[in-house]
């Protein structure tokens, strides 16, 4: 009798050493993905049953498909290159070549890269977010009808990049230097919200539309000696040294903090796995921040599995869940 062969993946992944390689710093290389990652996602895939095939970024992805190679799924965490819609390019390939993968379709991918964007369906759906502004240029800035402190960021980064100690303001004055600082490195608009000043959270979520669940909520919590009073590009990538994240279990605020990320999560029509930043308002309310459709999956240093670990979920388990989600909704059951 034959041996039934494995469903072959294919693994769609921008590689930070090639970035790094190519000349990109370190903070433009920062959303990409470590050996380790990569090494890690394979092993659970392997592990889950499946035979995996390393595709590697979009340009590898075109090459291959030119080729007529063809996979029953991709397991897509591409981060993409170059404009707001970088993360959706892999996923647009693969759709054009009818080909089924894992996580969020293009407008999704697209749309929550701008953070505006996600801001504006998030406020459409009647859903709590800081007031803000998009900063095209230092013009934008008068007159600015927000109240101080405020918060400025690039409008579609992730990592916490351009994020540092000078990133929340408290007058006119500093706010055109951020802006002006972030405008001239990222070549991009800059998103200027009311700054939240409570409590930091990440929800984590697992499911598409109706089934789609909360795994788990863990609270940010920057050590005294952070070297930045909010969570910047250093703190993050250094976390281990400046951050606890603490799963968050009995807690008067826990359910409407998740009901938030849930509502959010569906509203812009995360599929499969994705991650909810919400910050407490002055009055202990939550907001939403932001949203990542295509959630880090290092082992150990990503909230994903950090938040899986700590609700007593395996990695392998993880990325079986993601893949088990992708499949069903793609009509190939659990």
């Amino acid at each position: 009798m034959e041996t039934p062969m494995k469903p072959v993946i294919g693994f769609a992944y921008d590689l930070r050493s090639d970035a790094l390689a190519e000349g990109l710093s370190p903070e433009e290389a920062a959303e990409f993905d470590s050996a380790e990652t990569i090494d890690a996602i394979a092993a659970a895939l392997a592990g889950n049953g499946f035979d995996v095939d390393r595709i590697g970024n979009g340009r590898a992805l075109c090459a291959r498909l030119a080729q007529g190679h063809r996979w029953d799924l991709v397991f897509n965490i591409a981060e993409g290159r170059g404009g707001r819609c970088r993360e959706a390019q892999v996923p647009a390939l693969l759709e054009l070549f009818s080909i089924p993968y894992t996580f969020s379709d293009p407008l999704t991918c697209a749309l929550t890269l701008d953070k505006e964007m996600a801001k504006q369906v998030i406020r459409a759906a009647g859903l709590p977010t800081p007031a803000s502004r998009v900063i095209a240029s230092l013009d934008d800035l008068d007159p600015l009808s927000l109240g101080y402190p405020l918060f400025a960021k690039p409008l579609a980064e992730g990592t916490g990049k351009g994020i540092d100690g000078a990133s929340r303001v408290d007058d006119g004055r500093a706010l055109a230097a951020v802006c002006g600082r972030l405008l001239e490195t990222f070549r991009q608009p800059v998103l200027v919200e009311e700054y939240l000043p409570g409590r930091e959270f990440t929800t984590s979520i697992l499911g598409t539309g109706r089934e789609a669940r909360v795994l788990g909520t863990l609270e940010v919590r920057l050590r005294p000696d952070a070297p930045d009073g909010d969570y910047s590009f250093k703190v993050k990538e250094e976390c281990e040294q400046y951050v606890d994240y603490l799963l968050v279990t009995h807690d008067p605020v826990l359910p409407a903090v998740e009901e938030l990320a849930l509502a959010s999560y569906r509203a812009l029509q995360c599929r499969d796995a994705g991650r909810v930043d919400i910050r407490l308002d002055a009055d202990g309310n939550p907001a939403f921040l932001e949203i990542n459709p295509l959630p880090g999956l290092h082992p150990t240093h990503s909230d994903l599995p950090m938040t899986a670990t700590a609700c007593g979920m395996e990695y392998g388990e993880l990325i079986g869940a993601i893949v088990a989600s992708a499949r069903k909704r793609l009509g190939h059951g659990g």
